[in-house]
């Protein structure tokens, strides 16, 4: 059963040309779901297909924009994996290149691990990914009950 799932797309400096060319190269895939972008990721996948017109009308290719990374858009983004909201992370990081928001990068991976939501982190990770018979159905992953361990962490205190 074919489920439309909002996929997070996020890439680093350095990467958002690989994830350009990556959705245009699995734009067919992609089209049928929801595109959330950080900010500038975002306008450059836009800017992509309204100006090289790849025989997909814009308007069936739907993107959120939220906030670019360092101004908010990770964290944006972590609260939406947080509230159940995205179902798919393909997060282009950059392993050679310090982030000035390690931190907001960090707390992005870790909610989205915490939420048990399908990450790829380059473009063979993500081939994989939307390549899975999993990718097209209503997969419900399982989320861990962590209240165990916020009692404890209290009873610790």
């Amino acid at each position: 059963m074919f489920k439309r799932k909002n996929i997070a797309l996020v890439a680093h400096d350095k990467k958002k040309q690989d994830m350009v060319e990556w959705v245009r190269w699995n734009k067919e895939v992609l089209a049928p779901h929801i595109l959330v972008c950080t900010g500038t990721t975002g306008r450059l996948i836009q800017d992509t297909f309204i100006t090289e017109k790849h025989n997909l009308p814009t308007k069936d290719f739907e993107i959120i924009r939220l906030k670019s990374g360092p101004l908010g858009g990770d964290q944006q983004l972590g609260a939406m994996i947080a509230e159940g909201k995205i179902d798919v992370l393909i997060f282009f990081w950059d392993p050679m290149s310090q982030q000035p928001h390690d931190v907001d990068v960090k707390a992005l991976l870790r909610i989205a691990v915490l939420c048990n939501i399908p990450t790829a982190s380059n473009r063979t990770s993500a081939d994989f990914l939307i390549s899975s018979p999993l990718f097209e159905s209503d997969y419900k992953p399982i989320v861990k009950d962590y209240q165990d361990y916020i009692r404890r962490s209290i009873e610790d205190i």
